[in-house]
């Protein structure tokens, strides 16, 4: 049987960077994920300025465009852009940004063992064992990191009150559109799917072009991407690499941890319910995961996670209800330049809650609040 420190079951952002965080600190790390990499990860591929404020390292190697103008739409109607002078999302692609973070913590003093399955995790005598691949491995703590059907919070008996969403989208290569059109900006289309909006972000060949929205849209979605697609001038026959995915979103004061078992990044449900974006709570996650088993305080994990995470969270909820109940209203507040100066602060971590501006925009972010209610 092999023996770890700890075994970190998954190597999406939040595994990689909480096995990074770990290997430095001194700790014997086996990180494990059932897929060969590099692989692709159904995913919009966004990082923010705030999530990289949290990165275990740079990405710079894999940023394939910056945006710095956002693009709204409304109902496939009325439209408006606002532009940053710094970058407020960096565009990378999932398949890259995930090679290169578990590369990073490989080079850190993790063990990576790809295509390989874990199962069979029980807890024991102050341990917990599991089958990786073919052998047995005991482990101090395990950290699940494996994502929203992930095999670790079911075997720690957590994450059940999860509220899942869904997602679908494909790419369209620049030359079956006007790159021009799209390098540089992130175009956004609301009230066209409940719980939801659409999207196109640039890469470096291919646009993204993506539907998302409540779990119950789920039989719908390949309507509202083609309907999406339409409206750019895109046949849903020209999308390529059309998949499908979960988006698992925690309610404030989710549980995280059981025992020896913490959960970080879509396996906790760290997915923001307005964005649909992860990456930062992934990159928080890790970080706070790593504290907490570096320093043998598995139990403050959770309440870390909470102060961290949570009043964000909550504002994030009452803006998706908001947006979800009266997405013309959320419009046309989202034109005014100073509350689009505030979700710019907010995207390059300037900011850490709606609630900390001042001035002009915060009797409109007051609107949003009351009519989400």
């Amino acid at each position: 049987m092999e023996r770890v420190d700890v075994l970190v079951v998954g190597a999406g952002p939040a595994g990689s960077a909480t096995a990074l965080h770990l290997a430095r600190g001194g700790a014997r790390v086996l990180l494990a994920d059932r897929a060969r990499f590099p692989r692709d990860k159904p995913c919009g591929g966004g990082v923010t300025g705030r999530a990289l404020k949290h990165a275990p390292c740079s990405i710079e190697p894999v940023v394939e465009d910056a945006v710095r103008t956002f693009e709204l739409r409304l109902a496939y109607g009325r439209r408006f852009e606002r532009r940053s002078a710094e970058p407020l999302v960096l565009m990378t692609q999932r398949r890259r940004l995930d090679a290169h973070l578990a590369e990073q913590a490989a080079a850190a003093g993790a063990r990576f063992a790809d295509g390989t399955r874990v199962d069979e995790i029980t807890a024991d005598n102050g341990r917990v064992t599991a089958r990786v691949g073919s052998t047995r491995v005991s482990a101090s703590v395990v950290v699940g990191a494996d994502g929203a059907n992930g095999v670790v919070a079911r075997a720690a008996g957590i994450g059940a009150d999860i509220v899942r969403g869904v997602a679908l989208e494909g790419n369209v290569d620049w030359r079956h559109v006007d790159e021009r059109r799209y390098r540089g900006r992130a175009l956004f289309d609301v009230g066209v799917v409940p719980g939801g909006y659409g999207w196109i972000f640039p890469k470096r060949d291919h646009a993204n072009v993506g539907v998302g929205g409540w779990g119950t849209e789920g039989p719908r979605l390949r309507r509202h991407l083609g309907r999406l697609a339409a409206s750019y001038g895109l046949p849903l026959t020209s999308l390529t690499d059309v998949k499908g995915h979960r988006l698992p979103t925690r309610r404030p004061g989710g549980r995280v941890w059981a025992g020896r078992i913490l959960l970080v990044g879509d396996a906790a449900g760290l997915v923001d319910p307005l964005s649909g974006d992860g990456i930062y709570e992934a990159f928080v996650s890790a970080r706070l995961a790593a504290d907490a088993i570096l320093s043998g305080d598995l139990a403050g994990y959770q309440q870390a996670l909470e102060a961290a995470l949570d009043r964000h969270l909550h504002a994030s909820w009452v803006a998706k209800q908001a947006l979800d109940r009266h997405p013309a209203l959320c419009f046309w507040i989202a034109r005014i330049p100073s509350v689009f100066d505030v979700v710019a602060r907010l995207l390059r971590g300037e900011l850490q809650h709606p609630n900390d501006a001042v001035g002009v925009a915060r009797p409109f972010l007051r609107v949003i609040a009351r009519v989400a209610r």
